[in-house]
This record gives structure tokens, sequence and C-alpha cells, in this order.
């Protein structure tokens, strides 16, 4: 990895780009789609939205919390993708010289550093807000059977829970200067986790996917073409399709794990830098999120785990965690967040309750409520607060959602519909032979309540 690093470093230090006032004020950080860092998107929000307002006399008694893993380094098979990148880049150089071809437009930045885990602090600060938004959420003391904490098996996903609960519970310890204490993080088993990555066991999403990669290559493909194309007249070398697709993901890499917006993202425009953005935020939709009903339909043993949580929480049962946290990945939080019906508006939200596709996300400069860096950054969590409101004689519970910690609103009965389903027939029966199943009574009434829309962010438990 080292030696390729080496040779990236020189391949990039003879690259130039000339960039106006407009383009340094461009933060290439904020289109990154969902590769970008929490801290720099988490206070981009649709000003449409109006915060709920908690009712007087309301106390929150649960809190559910599933959020995506930290930032994290590059997989094997990206960094593979690099070297082989550095390899053809300097292959052009040579050719480029050899040919007596002016390089005066190329930069001459430096890429320092090598790819590194970060973003362990971002979730930290989190667990420390969570605590300090809902005190009385957190004042017992820390018990694995009242602060049920919980990731995959994937390192990232066990050290963002870590993270987050050092935040969640320092001060409360007596482990070091920062009077920390030690948390349980179980593992759900990996060969059968179909709470957290339910995607990874679904045998129909997995072909439904499969199916669809190269549909969505092909609706991306006039996009990087049109970039290519720009990179070779701008940079005068025999840059690939392939080259570019390597470049954006050095590039996300870059701005990502180390705020390095001026070498690697350097090579694109801010319109070039947007409209990769949209490549991005479309594969995820169509992949992930709302472009087919099975993405998030296989996600119903989270959500059934979520509602039942509360309904216990309701009912008071002494067994019963204050606090679910989650720690998963994207696959996970974008299906959870389509569930809730989130990122939704207009009619839209009638088509999702017929579980039929959506109108893939407008090409920029249209605006779009869906975008990656505001649905699933690094960090994206999705908190759901159950109050109960003893002063309130006509709706005597309340459930906030959260959305990336600001209160979003949800539509009216937006997941029973998808109920119909368990898991099995989802993902592991045949598409023709799938029936469709009733959930338990009880489970009905509760989704009634959760997901009816009275005003703002209110739930009310008077239509069980």
């Amino acid at each position: 990895m080292k030696s390729a690093m080496a040779t990236i470093l020189l391949v990039l230090l003879s690259l130039f780009i000339h960039s106006n006032a407009k383009e340094k004020a461009f933060d290439v950080r904020q289109h990154l789609s969902i590769v970008s860092r929490y801290s720099v998107v988490e206070d981009i929000a649709d000003s449409s939205f109006v915060p709920s307002k908690i009712p007087d006399g309301c106390t929150p008694i649960h809190l559910n919390l599933v959020a995506r893993h930290e930032n994290r380094s590059p997989t094997k098979k990206r960094i593979k993708e690099l070297d082989n990148l550095a390899a053809h880049l300097e292959v052009l150089l040579r050719e480029a010289e050899e040919q007596n071809l002016s390089l005066e437009k190329l930069p001459g930045w430096l890429k320092g550093g090598e790819l590194i885990i970060q973003g362990e602090d971002e979730l930290y600060d989190i667990g420390i807000r969570t605590r300090a938004r809902f005190p009385n959420l957190f004042n017992d003391d820390y018990h694995p059977d009242v602060y049920a904490i919980k990731a995959t098996q994937v390192p990232g996903a066990s050290a963002s829970a870590v993270a987050f609960g050092m935040g969640l519970f320092s001060g409360k310890g007596s482990l070091g200067p920062g009077r920390h204490r030690a948390f349980v993080v179980p593992n759900e088993s990996r060969a059968s986790d179909t709470m957290l990555r339910f995607h990874d066991y679904c045998q129909n999403y997995k072909a439904f996917k499969k199916s669809q990669e190269p549909a969505v290559d092909k609706l991306k493909e006039p996009v990087y073409d049109e970039i290519t194309s720009a990179l070779r007249r701008r940079h005068r070398l025999n840059l690939t399709r392939k080259d570019k697709t390597s470049l954006w993901f050095l590039c996300k890499q870059e701005a990502s794990l180390l705020n390095i917006v001026d070498q690697a993202c350097a090579l694109f425009s801010p319109s070039e830098v947007s409209l990769l953005q949209w490549t991005d935020d479309l594969e995820a939709f169509i992949l992930k999120g709302y472009g087919k009903s099975i993405n998030y339909k296989m996600g119903v043993p989270l959500l059934e785990d979520v509602v039942q949580s509360m309904e216990q929480a309701i009912k008071a049962e002494e067994d019963n965690p204050i606090a679910r946290l989650r720690f998963a990945h994207a696959e996970t939080v974008v299906p959870f967040s389509c569930l809730l019906g989130l990122f939704l508006d207009g009619s839209k939200f009638q088509k999702i309750q017929r579980e039929q596709s959506l109108q893939l996300p407008p090409k920029h400069p249209q605006k779009r409520n869906w975008r990656g860096n505001t649905v699933t950054p690094f960090g994206g969590n999705n908190i759901l607060v159950l109050y109960c409101c003893l002063a309130n004689t006509s709706n005597k519970h309340f459930v906030q959602v959260l959305h990336n910690e600001h209160p979003i609103p949800m539509p009216e009965r937006i997941v029973a519909p998808h109920l119909k389903h368990d898991y099995n027939s989802v993902c592991n029966v045949k598409l023709e032979q799938q029936e469709q199943k009733p959930v338990a009574s009880k489970l009905s009434q509760l989704f009634r309540w959760m997901f009816s829309l009275g005003n703002g962010d209110k739930r009310s438990l008077d239509e069980l």
C-alpha cells in the first residue's frame, strides 16, 4: 500500500487546476453523498421542515437509536483500485512527455499522509450531546439491561458503538481522568444478523441488486462520459472513464478522511462535483432506498424491534431498557429511514403506502430531497424518543423523531402497509409466491398510533 501511495504522490505532484474565487467558496465536503463527514453536514437541513414541539408536561421515557458507523479507511478492493490508478497515471504522464505535450495546466500539489480511520470523536460528541439533550433518560447508573447497546460484527460498527458509549457515559465511572466506565457492546452473529445486517441474508434483495447494477451504471454513463471528456481537455491526458471514477473516489477519501479539498478534488469543477454527487445519490436511491420496496421492506425486523420496545416501555415492564442503541451501516440506516417515510413529499407518500417505486431524484441543478449527505453520512442516525404526557389527557404518549439530531416530520400511516409480509416472505420466498401475512393485532395497533400524523410529530395512543 505504501509503495502504491508513493506512486500516486509522484503522479499527482504534477497535476494542477486553476480555481477562481467562486470555486474556492464551494465546499466539496458537502457534496460527497453517503461518504460525507457528519460534522460537515450535520446542520444541513431542509428549511421547509417545521421542528416538532414537545407538549407541556411530557417526559421522555424511552429512546431508540439506529446509527451508521463513523468514517473508515478504504477497503482492500478500493486500495487496489488506487494502485491501478497510480500505475495508469504514470504511463499517461510518460506518454504526454514523449509527445512533447504541454503540462503547464497540470497542478503542482502534493498529497501527504496515509488514509486513516477518522470520526470516532464525532460519535463521541454525539453521545455527549444525546445525554445532555435527554438528561432524565441517562441519570441511572449504567447496566446492560437498562442501556442496551448493539453493533454488527464489522469492526467499524463496534468501534463506533464504543466511541458513542464513551461520550454517553463519560464522567459516570471511575476509569482514568475522564471517569469513564466499562460497558457492554454485544454483537449479533454475523451468520444470522437479520436485525442489523438484513441486506446480507435477503436473497431476493441480493438478486434485485445484482440485476439492477448494470442499469444504474447505464444511467450514470452520460455524466461520466461528459466529465471524462472535460478532464481530458483540461489536463491533456488520455484519461478513461475508469480513471475518472478512481479520481472521484480518491477525492472523496481525501476530503472525507483528511479534510483535503485542493488536491484530487480540485481536478473537478463545482458543477462536475455536483453532478457526481447526483450519480452517487442516484445509486443509493435505487439500490438502498425508495427505488424498490424490497430495499426497505427487508428492514421490517429492525422496525418491529423498535416498536416492540416502545410498547414495553408504555407497559412499564421492568426488564425493558430505557434506551436501545444500535450501530450498523448505510445499508441499515437508509432502509430504516425509508420505513419511517423520511425525505418524502406530496404524492410520494401515497405511492410508498402502495409500495410503488418513486421517480428518480431529479438531476442537478434541479432541487431534490434525496441527498446522501443528509440521508446517511458517516455517523448518520435516527433517534425515536417516546414521551409520556401525564398532564395531557387527550394525548398520553408522544413520539419525536430526530434525524441526525434534528426533529423531522413523518408522513401519516406510512409504515403499516409494509407489514403485510414477514422477513422470510420478503427475502427468501420466490417473489411470485409471496403471500401477504397479517401482523399481530397488538403490533398493528401500535403502528397505527405511532405512524399517524397528528400535529407536527405527535403520535397519539387515542387511536388504539
